[in-house]
């Protein structure tokens, strides 16, 4: 190593100084990215000159062994930013070639926008270099902002609407209930069934249990109440049933400005909604539109027609007791009103109401329990509907498949299966019998008319007098389980046939006593307390005969008859272990349209048609919700359930006026002269209960007659005096006198004579001649004997 000029070493040493700052910068730099950079000097040790190129060689090798010893990429790529030349104040020699030469169609301007750009991004590339991490949080978190104020504009904000709207917005479109033919049975509407009362003109009752069950924190929440939604949540887990815990500013914003879709968006226009209107108004301002707008069932909106509807009083008199049960109904109308099927439930709420009172002090425990005990008296002249009963119905299967909401804003049009003219007739027919036999302590009735081919209800009477509330008029018998008594038999006879029996199969009339273990000894009894001794089916099943129909449910089993009962459409035997051997005597509730569906599966021979009493729903737009195919298109759903024999079989006894004479006499109720019309009566052993079910080939009737309180009635002899007259008068409303009916007779039967007195095949010297129906193959295959028939020789 030859020695260097002064001039060259101090020119090398300040190279070299460079070189060890740039490293030690480096170091520094990146000495949290956990590598080192030991830049060694011997001391005294003088290093010989080095070239441009060994400079940049070097100064390249340590950039290499820096980058070597980097976690990653962006490590690596951090560290190229440093320049060599800025460092070295060398730069290596291009290699000699073609003289790169800037593009000619760019213009000078070019360089200032370059020069532009990279001032204007200057304080963001030096913050990424020298703190990466928190910038690029920084720049993340803030376009999340921008993004999310953009799309909370378009989706939220843009269409939001104006708190003040609340005072200017129109209400919803008018739902309409429709007969067969179009005529209007009942319209729930909004805007044309609401009177405007201010807040001191609302009783403080009212006023007190509307917030005590709506929103109890109403005067302390500004909006949207946390805790009403934690308790209302709590509430749901521990009961499994739904509380809402929207606040009564919700409730107003969801039913006066927005729609009913149920989406996340919808909610927090709602909450952000419920916010501005609190920020608008004032409390008493929104209690008072809630409770002027609120539904409280029917056409009945606000506050004060739902005190003139229910009670005939301004809103302003309300008691305790009428509060309290008006402001349980806005929850469900359909469900609380005290005039639907199930009147009880508005008793059940309105206790509710009052316990919440006591809870939040509007109220002492005393004045709840008065309330509690406190009598009802509603308005008698109610609104205008025409079928009550079965409009309530309606209503129900409506807010069922649809929801509340949409039955009450969606201005449904309904199309029901309901013939007026039929239920104006049917409706007159009940109150004037009834009216006729209150000697015999009746105070009730009910009627259904069906169509057994297709489900279509044609007529519904729930009871005598819809508005007698005395009675419990509101209540729809033919939804309620009553016990049918004997009407229930061919139900069991049918399933009889279906093992085996025939029409002419005997069965002992004769006394038999039973012993079940766990219970006392049961010995069934005919009406009439006499014994007919050996009968046939369908002398036992005319003439309603006990003993034979217990007897052969006992050779059946009770588990059998349930199973074949539900298949005809019976559903209220749900738990067996109640049901004995009484069961075929009618010991078993069921409801009318029960009833219905069984006795329909006899009229179509052995098929199971749904009944349906709606025929279309469209909106207002005229889009159709709902059509019945088994009507407009007769495509109807049937499930065979029994064989076409058997239910003819039935038929054919129900209709036979001759074997029913013992019991009825060859001119009663039962008999329609010129028509073929099968009936079978019923009549519970505590004279609580009276049927008659009837039916045609397309036409079914159904009557029952009693007390809505179990009283029972005054002596009704098998039905003849009770419900056997107005099922006559109804059916025949329906039939044609110049169109005899008639039923048709299934192939797979044969008609053959037979001896009456031995049900063999005839021989001579039988003193009578009967036909009978069989299966093909299970009628008698022998003859009777003559002699049984000759005197017997005295000695």
């Amino acid at each position: 190593m030859s020695r260097i000029k002064p001039k060259t070493a101090e020119k090398q040493t300040a190279i070299y100084s460079h070189l060890i700052r740039y490293a030690s910068t480096i170091y520094t730099a990146q000495k949290n990215y956990h590598y080192s950079v030991i830049i060694r000097q011997k001391s005294g040790q003088i290093y010989p000159p080095p070239t441009q190129s060994i400079i940049y060689s070097i100064a390249k090798s340590w950039i290499k062994h820096i980058q070597s010893q980097l976690i990653n990429k962006k490590q690596a790529r951090w560290i190229k930013r440093f320049s060599f030349k800025t460092v070295t104040g060398f730069k290596p020699k291009k290699r000699p070639g073609r003289p790169r030469k800037a593009p000619a169609f760019i213009p000078q301007i070019w360089t200032q926008i370059k020069a532009f750009v990279k001032a204007f991004f200057y304080p963001c590339t030096f913050a990424l270099t020298r703190y990466p991490k928190p910038t690029l949080a920084i720049l993340f978190v803030t376009s999340a902002i921008f993004g999310l104020t953009y799309l909370g504009y378009t989706g939220i904000f843009k269409d939001l609407p104006s708190p003040t709207e609340l005072t200017t917005r129109s209400q919803s479109v008018t739902t309409k209930i429709m007969d067969r033919n179009n005529q209007v049975l009942y319209r729930i509407y909004q805007d044309e069934n609401r009177s405007l009362v201010s807040l001191d003109q609302i009783s403080p009752f009212m006023i007190s249990a509307t917030i005590a069950i709506e929103d109890q924190d109403f005067y302390l929440h500004h909006g949207i109440s946390v805790s009403g939604i934690v308790r209302a949540f709590s509430a749901n887990l521990q009961t499994e049933s739904l509380q809402g815990g929207s606040t009564i500013t919700q409730q107003l914003v969801k039913n006066r400005l927005l729609s009913n879709e149920k989406t996340m968006t919808r909610k927090i226009k709602e909450a952000l909604l419920s916010v501005m209107v609190e920020l608008t108004f004032s409390k008493d301002e929104i209690l008072e539109m809630y409770l002027n707008q609120v539904s409280y069932g029917g056409s009945t909106y606000g506050v004060e027609e739902a005190a003139q509807r229910y009670f005939g009083k301004s809103a302003q008199n309300l008691s305790l007791a009428e509060s309290a049960l008006l402001a349980g109904l806005p929850a469900a109308p359909s469900v609380y009103t005290p005039f639907g099927s199930n009147p009880e439930l508005a008793k059940v709420r309105q206790k509710e109401v009052l316990r919440r009172m006591v809870e939040d002090g509007w109220i002492n425990q005393n004045q709840s329990i008065l309330a509690t005990n406190d009598k009802l008296v509603f308005r008698q002249d109610m609104v205008d509907i025409q079928a009550p009963h079965f409009v309530m119905y309606i209503k129900k299967l409506l807010a069922e498949e649809f929801g509340e909401e949409a039955l009450m804003n969606d201005g449904l049009e309904v199309i029901t299966t309901l013939d007026l003219p039929l239920q104006k007739e049917a409706e007159q027919v009940i109150a004037d019998e009834i009216s006729r036999i209150q000697r015999l302590n009746v105070s009730n009735g009910a009627s259904l008319v069906t169509n057994p081919e297709t489900g279509e209800v044609l007529a519904m009477v729930g009871s005598s007098n819809y508005f007698d509330f005395k009675n419990d008029g509101q209540v729809n018998v033919t939804l309620r389980p009553r016990q049918p008594g004997s009407s229930i038999k061919p139900v069991t006879y049918s399933l009889a046939l279906e093992k085996g029996y025939t029409a002419s199969t005997i069965i002992q009339d004769s006394p038999i006593t039973y012993q079940i273990p766990g219970s006392p000894p049961y010995s069934p009894r005919n009406y009439d307390a006499k014994y007919h001794g050996n009968v046939t089916l369908r002398e036992a099943l005319a003439s309603s005969y006990n003993i034979p129909a217990v007897k052969t449910l006992a050779n059946l089993g009770v588990s059998n008859l349930i199973d074949h009962a539900q298949k005809l459409g019976i559903t209220t035997w749900q738990d067996r272990s109640r049901f004995g051997l009484s069961l075929t005597l009618g010991g078993g509730e069921v409801t009318m349209m029960d009833m219905a569906s069984a006795y329909g599966v006899f009229a179509t021979n052995g098929f199971k048609v749904p009944i349906n009493p709606i025929i279309k729903v469209t909106n207002y737009q005229g889009k159709v919700l709902y059509e019945n195919p088994c009507v407009i298109n007769n495509f109807c759903q049937k499930e065979r359930v029994l064989s076409a024999q058997t239910a003819y079989l039935i038929t054919n006894i129900l209709s036979d006026n001759q074997a029913r004479t013992p019991a009825f006499g060859p001119i009663s109720s039962l008999y329609i002269p010129g028509q073929e019309v099968a009936v079978k009566t019923g009549t519970t052993n505590s004279l609580r209960d009276n049927w008659t079910i009837g039916y045609t080939s397309d036409r079914l009737v159904g009557v029952w007659v009693g007390n809505n309180d179990n009283r029972p009635m005054s002596y009704v002899a098998s039905g003849v005096t009770g419900a056997s007259p107005i099922w006559n008068k109804t059916m025949r409303l329906l039939l044609d006198e110049d169109q005899p009916h008639h039923f048709v007779q299934p192939s797979g039967l044969v008609t053959i004579q037979i001896c009456a007195t031995t049900n063999t095949l005839p021989c001579g010297g039988c003193p009578k001649v009967k036909t009978e129906i069989y299966r093909i193959g299970t009628g008698p295959q022998s003859h009777c004997s003559p002699a049984i028939f000759q005197p017997a020789l005295t000695p």
